[in-house]
Parts: structure tokens; C-alpha cells; sequence
């Protein structure tokens, strides 16, 4: 175990500077972050390392639910007809003050024009700072269309006003992606030609200020002194980057670390078993799939993609890696999600009818690659088991697999090039607990091209128009009859193989108090203590 001791020493090291009576939570987590900035990545792993920690939006999600509360907006009005979000800014709010920038102002309404300015146009200074970024979130979900204007009243007061009626909107702009940095550091930083800091040395308001970074290794920060909530009850918080889940497991138990996500599914048991040891859990809103390109040969005919989902057999994909935490997918957004359309019925598993079918569109002996992730992520335990089995099925009727495989950063950069090869494994967990957050953002007609969550590049008429027609009305049950009706129209074209629900399950040690699991899938550590 040279790496868990390797690991251990690095945390070690920086829990000793943080000062032998700072209070230090220890959090093993499972990868390294992208960047810190958190408006242009969607990976969970990064925005817990950035938008939870160092950041706050104009309004949140109540800790526990997916209830839109204000935050650095104190109250906020929309009009009548629904095309203007008016916000009053909170008064008095702090950036961080580091070694690196001394704020001279409190938050105010320039802060929060820049931060999405940035996202919404090409041309702004700030928009590809670091060459070749993407805003899959602001893009995916339509803002460069949806927000006409963002006007300044006053200094504490913004209002947005958009070009039609938007029902996800608050719950939109409560996602990491519309976290608000400092634009007087971005000036700092522009001025002095390091605008790629605003990356790596980040500014923000949240309850947690960056302190440092050793790649791969261990992320440090420090509780915000003057944060508006209130100052965290722990002193420090240490990111031990933990990739490995058995090494994971061995460090919470050897009290190495005070909390992990995702332990595998064979060692749950055992967690439980430990009484130093409490493990939450609660179902995941998140699925895994597998996301052809339909725009590449003979991926871009929907019988082929229909019949290649009928070789696969997803019970005992699910049976064989989920291990009883996971359920079969039938639909792209999750069975405790409104608007889960239960009447929808799934691909059967018929490998003679798939190698009919193939016969019959000229696609036998087709060979492809399926991309299986490098990570572990709350929807898939293991990635390339379910590539493995994948191949072993489509070897039953005449396909061909080359698995493929790359770093995560860059499997989540290359899975979005519009000549992408072959079938991608993914998934994803709802950033705010609306249908819209799944289907427009990783299937809808906005979300494709390079850089795009929609993997699938699949764009459909029928399909888009009902997610459209969904956006803008307001009552939910007539949202919910156009959710369900676009989930027919997904069934039957088959853009990805639908994989696996899974439950999350969050072990920690038992002197933790106040962790609080996110239904969004987030870890969040906000209000958390550590027993003495």
C-alpha cells in the first residue's frame, strides 16, 4: 500500500501546518478537481472541490432538500409575466482575504454582472481566459438565449430580464455554474496578465477559503473568518485525493480521514459493521448510461442503437457491479424524480432479435469502441467492469468492442468532440431537482456540439420541442404530461442504453456531526463538527 502511505504522509504534513490545536476535517476524496473556477466544469468532483466549498450563488439549495432559498440575494421578486428576476443583494458580504488578494469592497452588484457576463458571449475578455474552456451548464441549458439583459439598479440590487418565461430558472441559477467571484480580483488579475489564477488561486464568499493545492494529492483550506453565515465550526479542511476505493476504506478506518464518498459496493456490509463508523444512504437522483453518437455511422440509425441495447443484459451488469445498491434504468431521469414517466416500457433483452436487426441494416460485424470512465462516481462503482461485460454481449451477436479509456479530465473533454467513436459511459446526478436539469441538459438540442453535455449529439425535433414547450409553463402537472411524453420519444429512438439507478451510501467516522447527505449529490460541509 505505498500509495495509501504516500497519501497519508501529504495529509499528515498539511494537517500539521494548519497548527496542533486547529479542529481539521479530513475528507478522502476521489479525484482531482478540474480546476477551481467552477462556472465551467459539470464533474462532481469538481464542484465540490470549488462551488460548495468557495463559493455561494445568488440563491441556494436548502441544505438536505432541493428547496431554492435566498443566499447572497436576500429576497428577490419576478414579474407577473414572468421576464424579470429582480434580486436585492445582501449587504455587507466578504470575499476571502488570502496572501494572494486583499479585497477593498464587499460584494456587490458588478460581482454578480461579470459572473455570468463571462459565461454568456465569446467575445467578453473573460470568456476563454484558459484556452479552449467550455460552459457546458450556462450553454446547455439555453442562458445565451434565455437572459436578454442583466441590469444593474443599484449597487445591491440586479435584475435579470430574459426573452421568455423560464419555469427552472431559480433552480437553474442555484447550480455551481452561477457561483459569483470577485470581479474586482478578475480586474487584479487581468491587469497583472495572470488571468489563468482565477482557476488555481480562487476568490470567493463561501464558508471556505483556498489555501492550497499539491496535484493529485491534497487540496487545503481554511475557515472563512468573516463569512456572512457565520464562521464553520472546523478550523481547516483537508482534501486527501483518495482515487483507489479500498484505499479509501483502509484510511477511514484507520482514522486517516473522517469522511468518504463511494465506497464499493462489496465493502458496504462491512462498513456498517464497524461501530467507529456511521454509513448514510439514500437513493440516488442520478442515472448511467451508455451514450451512442448519433451522429457517426451506423450510430445515427435508430434500429442499429435499438438493437444494440437489446444484446446487453443490464440485470446482470447491475447484478454483477452494483452488487444490490443499484436498479436497472429504463428512463433518462430517475424513478424518484416528478415526472418519471413508470408507464414507459424498457428495451427487452433479446440477443437473436438484436442479430436480426443488425442483419437487417447491414451493421453485422460492426466494430466500435465503448469508452469506459477511468473514475468512480455515485452512478457507476466501476466503469470498466460494465465496459468488459458490454463487449462480452455485443461479442454474442457479431459486434466487435475496442474499450477505451482515457484521464478524467480529458475522457470528459474528448466525450464531447462531435466525431467522437463509438458509445460513452457516463451518467449524472441532478444539479436541482428539476426533469429539465436531465433532459434539456444532456439530450436536448442546445447541449450538443464540442463542449456540450449531450453526449448522444443527438438533437430531435419531437423531443426538443416538448422540452421547450415544458420550459415555459409554469404549472407543474402540464410540465409533468410533456416530460413523460418525451420520454416515449427517448424510449423509441434509443440515443443512449440506459444503465443503472444507483443508491449512495456515505460512510464517515462516528465523532462527525452535522454532515447533512445532498439529494443533488454534492458534498457539502457546511455546519459540519467534529466531536473532541
Amino acid at each position: 500500500m505505498k500509495f495509501a502511505h504516500l497519501l497519508a504522509a501529504s495529509t499528515l504534513a498539511v494537517m500539521a501546518a494548519a497548527g496542533a490545536h486547529a479542529k481539521t476535517l479530513v475528507y478522502c476524496s476521489e479525484g482531482s478537481p478540474e480546476g477551481f473556477d467552477a462556472a465551467p466544469y459539470t464533474a462532481g468532483t469538481t464542484l465540490d472541490a470549488s462551488g460548495k466549498a468557495l463559493y455561494n450563488r445568488l440563491v441556494e439549495f436548502d441544505l438536505g432538500t432541493t428547496n431554492v432559498i435566498p443566499s447572497l440575494a436576500e429576497s428577490f421578486e419576478v414579474s407577473e409575466d414572468g421576464l424579470e428576476y429582480t434580486f436585492k443583494l445582501r449587504p455587507g458580504v466578504k470575499f476571502h482575504t488570502t496572501d494572494y488578494f486583499t479585497p477593498t469592497r464587499d460584494l456587490n452588484a458588478d460581482d454578480v454582472i461579470f459572473s455570468f457576463l463571462r459565461q454568456a458571449s465569446a467575445d467578453h475578455p473573460w470568456n476563454q481566459y484558459l484556452p479552449g474552456i467550455s460552459y457546458e451548464y450556462y450553454n446547455g441549458m439555453e442562458m445565451p438565449t434565455l437572459i436578454k439583459d442583466i441590469e444593474k439598479v443599484d449597487d445591491l440590487t440586479v435584475k435579470f430580464v430574459l426573452n421568455r418565461p423560464e419555469a427552472p430558472f431559480l433552480a437553474n441559477i442555484a447550480m455551481s455554474f452561477a457561483s459569483i467571484v470577485s470581479k474586482e480580483y478578475a480586474d487584479q488579475l487581468e491587469a497583472s496578465g495572470n488571468m489563468a489564477a482565477l482557476n488555481s488561486a480562487p476568490i470567493g464568499t463561501g464558508p471556505f477559503k483556498f489555501v492550497a493545492y499539491q496535484p493529485d494529492a491534497v487540496i487545503r483550506y481554511a475557515a472563512h473568518d468573516d463569512y456572512w453565515k457565520g464562521r464553520e465550526k472546523i478550523d481547516d479542511l483537508v482534501f486527501a485525493i483518495t482515487p483507489d476505493p479500498a484505499v479509501r476504506r483502509q484510511r477511514l478506518e484507520a482514522g486517516e480521514c473522517h469522511i468518504m464518498p463511494y465506497p464499493a459496493p462489496a465493502d458496504i456490509e462491512a462498513l456498517k459493521g464497524n461501530d467507529s463508523l456511521e454509513v448514510m444512504e439514500q437513493p440516488g437522483l442520478n442515472v448511467a448510461y451508455l451514450a451512442y453518437n448519433t451522429t457517426v455511422a451506423p450510430f445515427d440509425n435508430a434500429e442499429v442503437r435499438r438493437a444494440l441495447n437489446m444484446a446487453m443484459n443490464k440485470q446482470a451488469i447491475v447484478d454483477a457491479v452494483f452488487q444490490g445498491t443499484g436498479t436497472v434504468a429504463k428512463n433518462p431521469i430517475p424513478p424518484t424524480m416528478w415526472s418519471y414517466n413508470d408507464a414507459v416500457e424498457d428495451t427487452p433483452y433479446d440477443p437473436e432479435g438484436a442479430k436480426a436487426i443488425l442483419a437487417e441494416q447491414g451493421a453485422e460485424g460492426l466494430t466500435m469502441e465503448v469508452w469506459a470512465m477511468p473514475v468512480q462516481r455515485p452512478y457507476m462503482p466501476n466503469a470498466r467492469r460494465v465496459a468488459e461485460m458490454i463487449q462480452s454481449d455485443f461479442a454474442a451477436v457479431g459486434v466487435n468492442v475496442n474499450i477505451v479509456s482515457y484521464e478524467w479530465g480529458e475522457y470528459l473533454a474528448k466525450s464531447t468532440e462531435p466525431n467522437r467513436e463509438g458509445a460513452v459511459i457516463l451518467g449524472w446526478t441532478g444539479d436541482n431537482g428539476d426533469p429539465d436539469n436531465f433532459l434539456a441538459v444532456l439530450l436536448g438540442c442546445a447541449a450538443t456540439g464540442d463542449g456540450g453535455a449531450n453526449r448522444a449529439q443527438w438533437c430531435n425535433k419531437e423531443f426538443d420541442d416538448l422540452l421547450q414547450q415544458a420550459k415555459v409553463t409554469s404549472d407543474q402537472a402540464e410540465r409533468t404530461k410533456l416530460y413523460e411524453e418525451a420520454q416515449v420519444v427517448f424510449k423509441r429512438e434509443n440515443p443512449w442504453a440506459t444503465l443503472a439507478h444507483s443508491t449512495v451510501f456515505m460512510p464517515m467516522s462516528s465523532k462527525v456531526t452535522g454532515y447533512i447527505m445532498d439529494p443533488l449529490g454534492t458534498h457539502n460541509f457546511t455546519g459540519v463538527d467534529i466531536a473532541e
